[in-house]
């Protein structure tokens, strides 16, 4: 996967936006919460995302990916390489860190995201 490619399926997501944070790294957001972070500077890129609580433990034994620095007690992992995953993976993750936070919203602020999708 590419950091193109990882974009655009961040923003088949209704109301994502992107913003740089900490001048280095590359956040995308629903509602001004973030659901991926990538250290684009980096080579390889890499970053974190946001799991369910009952996946934590287990994506964090897999090679590559560990518990998320400042992050970890809201269960975020951080990934080494984009290349840990593929791209259907890519996907079911990011759509999935994108739920876990939306969820997470003012019911009138998911309901704003629902008319626009």
């Amino acid at each position: 996967m590419t950091l193109e490619q990882i974009e655009q399926l961040c923003h088949q997501l209704p109301g994502v936006t992107q913003d740089i944070k900490w001048e280095k790294d590359l956040c995308f957001c629903v509602a001004e919460k973030m659901f991926l972070v990538l250290g684009f500077e980096e080579n390889p890129i890499t970053g974190s995302f946001k799991v369910p609580d009952e996946e934590f433990d287990a994506f964090c034994e897999r090679e590559g990916f560990a518990p998320a620095p400042y992050l970890a007690r809201y269960k975020w992992v951080a990934f080494d390489s984009l290349s840990r995953l593929q791209q259907q993976e890519w996907q079911q993750y990011i759509t999935q860190s994108y739920n876990l936070v939306r969820a997470k919203l003012p019911k009138k602020k998911q309901q704003e995201l629902e008319s626009k999708s």
